[in-house]
């Protein structure tokens, strides 16, 4: 079992070296769009999940997923060149909704806050809209001298 510094830097070499051969040696043009995450690496070093996002529609991770199954053989040579081990790991492709997940909850907040102000704006102001506007009143009349 190797130790977590050692796992951490075979991770790092992984994740180099797979994204450069999806970005110029594989010859599928959905490979450009294509985002590794992250690497994740067993303690016995025999497994590696491959972690990935895909720029496009919901319909680009399945077409995608069935690319790198196809391209997993030529991936993981590539990689094996670089790698200084006995035994290279076995790499498996997941995809990672994340980045997905952190876009569809971001555009759920916008719609809250602009519903939000919808409903403050049909009844009165916010008290933060209230306080930034008499500073404003202020700097245009000056400033009063005692």
């Amino acid at each position: 079992m190797a130790n977590e510094k050692t796992i951490g830097r075979i991770q790092a070499q992984i994740q180099r070296r797979a994204a450069h051969c999806l970005q110029h040696e594989v010859a599928d043009p959905r490979a450009s769009l294509i985002t590794i995450t992250q690497v994740k690496l067993t303690s016995d070093l025999t497994h590696a999940k491959i972690m990935y996002s895909v720029l496009g529609d919901e319909g680009e991770d399945s077409k995608t997923q069935h690319m790198l199954d196809h391209a997993a053989g030529f991936i993981q040579r590539r990689v094996a060149s670089v790698l200084r081990m006995r035994r290279i790991p076995r790499m498996d492709w997941v995809y990672d909704s994340s980045i997905a997940d952190a876009a569809r909850l971001e555009s759920l907040i916008k719609d809250t806050l602009a519903h939000d102000a919808e409903i403050r704006g049909e009844e009165e102001p916010a008290p933060e809209e209230s306080q930034a506007a008499e500073p404003e009143a202020e700097q245009e009349n000056g400033p009063e001298w005692d």
